[in-house]
This record gives C-alpha cells, structure tokens and sequence, in this order.
C-alpha cells in the first residue's frame, strides 16, 4: 500500500538532493513507481550524494535529468496548443473510444474496469455529460489483494474520483493462491469497477449501437 506521506517523503528527499537509491532504502516501493513519482521533480545532488556516486557520474544524470524534464515541458506545451476547448462531440467520442477498450459489452450492464482512477474519473464525466447521469447513480467495486487495507482503498478512490463512499460495493478480495507475489504491489489500491445504477438496458444498447457505428 502506497500512502500519500510516502510519496511525500519521497519527493521531500529528491528536493533535498538525494539519489534514487538512496530514497529506495528509505521508502517502500517499486523502482518503477518512484521513478514515476520523481520524473519532473527538479534534482540538485548534495553533499551526501555528490560524496557517494561521484561529481562525473551525478553530472551525466543531472544532464539527463534536465532533457527530460525540457522534453516533458515541450509536449505539455503542445498538447495545450493542439487540444483547446472540447465540443460535445469530441466528449461524446472520447468517452465512447474509453468505453470501447474498457467498458462492459455483456449482460446489458454498463460498467467500466480501471485501475487508474482518472480513467475511471474520465467515465464518469462522459456518463454526466452525455447522458445526464447523476453522481448518485454511479456505484463503484473495488477488486482488492489480501495485502490491500479496504478503508484505504475505499478512501483512497472515493477522494480521486468524487463519488461517496456509501456508494461503494464490499470489495472482492482477490485469494488465489497462485497469484504472483510481485503483481500485488502494482495495484495498490486495486481496481475499481465503476457501474451505472437504474440507467435501464437501452443507454447500454445506444452505447452499442455507437461503438457498431465507428467499427
């Protein structure tokens, strides 16, 4: 489970000039992740890490530090400029591209599968914008490990993306025994299934009759 003090303290030892390895001995996660969690963060080493790797070799990262983080700034940069205000039908389309690669296509039940809270958060806008669904209507399940805390989790997604706890299904609790131990870490607060509540079988057959119509 990654709290958000972790993360914190994370970045608090990068603006203090330490190196990723060293950050990696005193908070618990991936490699991966903190490298996503400190890619934009400006790096001045200090004394510690300058003592510790070496002027040369913490000059070549500091080099490629900064491309990246020009290179970040260029292509912010660009998509404001290429993607100015959206119209109906660009939201229209875009929620109906999400729902093509993530949404239920079964069963006549609209829902859609993430573990990433802003795509779940990305539906829900679609779904108020374009069919008027209200926040009450929306229902969400988490799909947790064993090693996930359930309140975090519930917490955690209810605040990215702003539906109420008291809106959230028991979570399933993922128990097979033959799940990969270095899998459960990259969810750390789960999936979440998001579902749409008394919203009747024909939005989930327009919403067919529109991916039949762009395929």
């Amino acid at each position: 489970m990654y709290f958000p003090e972790i993360k914190q303290k994370a970045i608090q030892l990068r603006k203090e000039g330490y190196s990723h390895n060293y950050i990696l001995k005193h908070v618990s996660v991936a490699k991966s992740t903190l490298s996503d969690w400190l890619h934009d963060i400006p790096f001045t080493p200090n004394q510690y890490t300058l003592d510790t790797i070496g002027k040369a070799h913490i000059a070549s990262g500091v080099y490629k530090h900064q491309i990246k983080v020009k290179s970040l700034e260029k292509a912010e940069l660009q998509a404001r400029k290429d993607i100015l205000n959206l119209s109906d039908r660009d939201i229209m389309m875009l929620g109906l591209g999400l729902y093509i690669g993530e949404g239920g296509k079964t069963d006549g039940l609209i829902r859609i599968i993430n573990s990433d809270p802003k795509v779940i958060k990305l539906a829900i806008k679609w779904f108020k914008f374009s069919f008027g669904i209200k926040t009450e209507n929306i229902k969400v399940r988490l799909f947790l490990y064993p090693d996930n805390i359930e309140k975090d989790c519930i917490e955690y997604w209810s605040k990215q993306i702003g539906v109420p706890d008291s809106q959230f299904f028991k979570p399933t609790i993922d128990i097979r025994t033959n799940k990969k131990m270095s899998n459960k870490r990259k969810l750390p607060f789960g999936t979440a299934h998001m579902s749409i509540n008394g919203s009747g079988v024909y939005l989930h057959r327009l919403i067919m009759a529109w991916i039949n119509r762009v395929l």
